[in-house]
């Protein structure tokens, strides 16, 4: 690709050789000759200084330090994101059916769709223009895969599951399973059957092995654009909001109902039945236990501290509550 036809898709300014000829990305450590590569608003321009790319990803602010072909952008990390999706060379299958997939005779299937090898596509499912179905992938009785929706091998697509336009799943991925659902009797747990079913809007991302169950009764819904790491567990009926990224390892209790545009970041936990409202960022191990009502930043747990200091502020801790009981005896005390 040309650097002027890649500047285009930056929406960024070429500066240098517009037909320098570019082929893939690179560090700013060790880029060199056909590669292009980014300077993050966040790192110095003097790190310039040694780089070997053909042409750089940087802000206008830094163009005087670079003496080479450029891309000016207002926010090179979303240049270097849009060129990493011009430059991408993941292969795509061509179209058709591997001769080991097993595929139901009611299903819908358009004619540029890739089915790959020991698929099960069952009844009454229906797939879109440009799908591609990775390896070992079962599509489920009633499923309905949107155009141009990516599944890698070995993606589980259970009953009656939707996924719209332009969804990217990675391998092993389990949607629409039964939640956990179950109550008591008598000392003994009885398992209740999950009818209800899981919506996927478009544009949605959803990493390796992680899991979202059906709904209950009533439907999980994941809106569009959201994007969830590797190894998250979402529970039944949870309604995610339009562009919210989950990180991996969060774990996501059933009938939770978060906003738009919210992150919860590594290993968050969140209760059942709790809401998050539109704009909240949890940072890493957050446990949400109610509901959240305002915007913001929230954290919970403690940090790192060496094994002596940790055993120390775990003791106090637990004196908290007697101390504040005294500290109010106190109070009654005096007036």
């Amino acid at each position: 690709m040309r650097l002027g036809e890649l500047a285009q898709q930056l929406a960024g300014v070429c500066h240098g050789d517009a037909d320098l000829e570019i082929t893939a990305l690179g560090t700013l450590e060790d880029a060199g000759v056909g590669e292009v590569t980014f300077l993050a608003a966040s790192t110095p321009s003097e790190e310039l200084a040694g780089c070997a790319a053909s042409a750089v990803i940087l802000r206008q602010e830094d163009l005087e330090a670079w003496s080479g072909a450029a891309v000016v952008c207002e926010n090179p990390h979303l240049g270097y994101a849009r060129a990493a999706r011009a430059l991408d060379n993941t292969p795509t299958p061509t179209p058709g059916i591997h001769p080991s997939a097993v595929v139901a005779n009611t299903a819908q299937i358009s004619l540029t769709v890739s089915i790959g090898a020991n698929c099960v596509i069952e009844d009454h499912v229906v797939i879109g223009e440009n799908v591609v179905i990775g390896p070992g992938s079962v599509i489920s009785e009633r499923s309905e895969l949107g155009a141009g929706t990516r599944l890698f091998a070995n993606v589980t697509v259970m009953r009656g599951v939707v996924i719209g336009e332009r969804c990217f799943i990675k391998s092993g991925a389990v949607l629409g399973s039964d939640g956990f659902g179950n109550t008591q009797e008598e000392g003994h747990w009885v398992r209740i059957p999950q009818h209800g079913g899981l919506r996927i809007g478009h544009d949605v991302q959803i990493g390796a092995v992680t899991t979202i169950d059906r709904g209950a009764i009533g439907d999980t819904v994941i809106a569009d654009g959201v994007v969830i790491d590797n190894l998250v567990q979402i529970g039944h009926n949870c309604r995610i909001g339009e562009d919210t990224a989950i990180v991996s390892c969060a774990g996501i209790a059933g009938s939770v109902v978060i906003g738009k545009r919210c992150i919860l970041a590594g290993a968050v936990g969140v209760a059942d039945h709790v809401t998050i409202c539109d704009d909240v960022h949890l940072t890493g191990m957050a446990m949400v236990t109610g509901s959240i009502d305002q915007p913001g930043m929230y954290s919970s747990g403690t940090g790192l501290l060496p094994t002596a200091e940790w055993r120390k502020a775990a003791v106090r801790f637990r004196q908290l509550d007697d101390l504040a009981k005294r500290i109010k005896a106190l109070e009654r005390s005096l007036k």
